[in-house]
């Protein structure tokens, strides 16, 4: 009877967890709505620099398409800026259930993870994308002899590409705790690590060539950034197993 009660018990814990983080999600979802035009400035700032023009525009071909651009960008903001808030449910519905060396472990995890997708948000947004960016308006033309070449963005793709790269190197940067998590687990070594450094950077170019676009100054940029994340889990990896 103990035992039953004890799931049930969990189980509306884990309601009152959910419930909560989906307040948080929804909440941040209005107020990031309600911010939606201030977000797009933001995100379009890189591009806007890039081109230099103050008569250049974006423009959308669907009568529907800025208002659900508008909505899908919300939902990104919201899960970007409630992300900690959720981590913080999933540790106090966890901690409860684990050993103290098991809360110690968790507890920096989920300190760190929000930080490092903020991280590799940052990074994404003041050194890629102006890189990228410059990159793609290299194709212009005047046209000379011909029709000229002009970019008109599409606000839909635009900010479709970027919360894409957003999300994509906020989830490369949760690099070091994957791997300190397996030493920490006992599923690989320190030493296998050091030794897979060759297959590691063969991955690391592939996930940056499928990460950024198709560009080499981005992607060299986020397999040099993957690289130095590795090896700092080696080293995070040792003085985790030293200081356990």
């Amino acid at each position: 009877m103990a035992n039953k009660s004890t799931i049930f018990e969990h189980l509306v814990e884990l309601r009152a967890r959910l419930v909560k983080s989906l307040i948080f999600f929804f909440a941040a979802f209005i107020i990031s709505y309600y911010f939606a035009e201030e977000i797009y400035s933001f995100l379009v700032k890189p591009l806007a620099e890039a081109v230099g023009d103050n008569e250049r525009r974006m423009i959308y071909t669907g009568l529907t398409e800025a208002f659900f651009t508008y909505v899908k960008l919300a939902l990104f903001a919201a899960f970007f800026f409630s992300f900690p808030l959720i981590g913080g449910q999933l540790y106090l519905f966890l901690a409860p259930g684990l050993y103290k060396k098991e809360r110690k472990l968790l507890l920096p995890i989920l300190l760190a993870a929000p930080i490092l997708f903020f991280l590799g948000g940052a990074v994404v947004y003041y050194f890629i994308m102006p890189l990228a960016w410059e990159f793609f308006l290299s194709f212009e033309s005047l046209g000379g002899n011909s029709l000229p070449i002009q970019m008109e963005a599409k606000v839909s793709e635009y900010l479709s590409l970027v919360m894409h790269l957003i999300i994509g190197f906020g989830l490369a940067f949760q690099l070091p705790i994957i791997l300190m998590l397996l030493v920490k687990s006992g599923a690989i070594s320190i030493d296998y690590l050091k030794k897979q450094r060759r297959i590691a950077i063969v991955i690391i170019v592939i996930a940056a060539a499928i990460l950024t676009p198709p560009d080499i100054i981005s992607q060299i940029g986020l397999a040099v950034i993957l690289y130095a994340l590795y090896e700092l889990s080696i080293i995070g990896a040792r003085f985790l197993t030293k200081n356990a």
